[in-house]
């Protein structure tokens, strides 16, 4: 059993009055991991955390892809995630993890006005910088009352997933971080061939033959891809117009199309018109 943890099976008061939780898990001491680019701000929160007693840091990350790892390895109670960690951000992070792994959260950042609403309308705990002492008590506290609760961790993922949405909406990515085994690859996005939906999942297959799985709604990767590069082919599909080999006509104004690696995809007839629109006029 974790350490951070002790069971309580019965309804009555331990010896010398202290409580006891009923059929929950009480935390002793908050294990945390603490993720961030910066040295000295990352140093600062670590130090300090480690002046609380009922906080235990487990492990600290300089970057997001070395988050993830230590996350799922340490299991911590919490995460404290810097928001713009290069490559991989803290909303990436909480992505990249499996289900079964995702902490609480706070995101660290410097002021960012959007960051800011977009947090508070998903009713998000964050910190801004510089970091200090009781605004981490703030966080510690949060956490403690939060884990007696079954189902608050489920519900703040959803709504960080939500945030991230939000968020993200209009960048474009250049880049798709994916999980290859217990690593974690940086996609190019130009050498995506396909994205084929299949319940919460996108299924990415590459120009050099790779496959990929991740967790994420296809409109809200659709919004972030580039336009110019890019074309949704109905509701379950997506495709590289510069791997379109072929364009077949199928009647009623509908098409096929062949990529280069072989794919057959039938497109919308809605999608069949923006396909015209968009490729087959000089």
């Amino acid at each position: 059993m974790d350490s951070g943890f002790r069971e309580a099976t019965f309804s009555s008061l331990a010896l010398g009055g202290a409580p006891i939780c009923l059929m929950r898990s009480c935390v002793d001491r908050v294990r945390v991991v603490v993720a961030g680019d910066g040295r000295r701000g990352r140093s600062f929160t670590t130090a300090t955390l480690r002046k609380f007693d009922d906080v235990e840091v487990v492990g600290e990350a300089v970057n997001g892809t070395e988050a993830v790892a230590m996350i799922e390895s340490k299991r911590p109670h919490l995460a404290l995630l810097d928001l713009h960690m290069p490559e991989l951000d803290g909303f990436g992070v909480v992505r990249l993890l499996k289900k079964n792994r995702v902490p609480l959260v706070t995101f660290v950042t410097a002021f960012d006005e959007y960051a800011v609403r977009t947090f508070e309308a998903n009713s998000l705990d964050y910190i801004l910088k510089p970091v200090k002492a009781d605004r981490l008590r703030q966080t510690v506290d949060r956490v403690k009352n939060g884990l007696k609760h079954d189902d608050y961790k489920s519900d703040e993922t959803e709504r960080i997933r939500a945030a991230a949405a939000d968020y993200e909406e209009g960048k474009v990515l250049e880049r798709i971080p994916v999980r290859s085994g217990e690593e974690i690859v940086l996609l190019p996005a130009r050498h995506i061939v396909s994205i084929v939906a299949e319940r919460e999942f996108l299924h990415l297959h590459t120009t050099e033959n790779e496959n990929y799985t991740i967790c994420y709604r296809l409109r809200d990767l659709a919004a972030r891809l580039e336009p110019t590069r890019f074309v949704r082919l109905g509701r379950g599909a997506i495709v590289n117009i510069d791997m379109i080999r072929r364009i077949v006509p199928i009647g009623g104004g509908m098409f096929t199309i062949v990529l280069t690696d072989n794919q057959e995809f039938r497109v919308s007839r809605i999608q069949s018109r923006v396909l015209r629109e968009r490729l087959l006029r000089l």
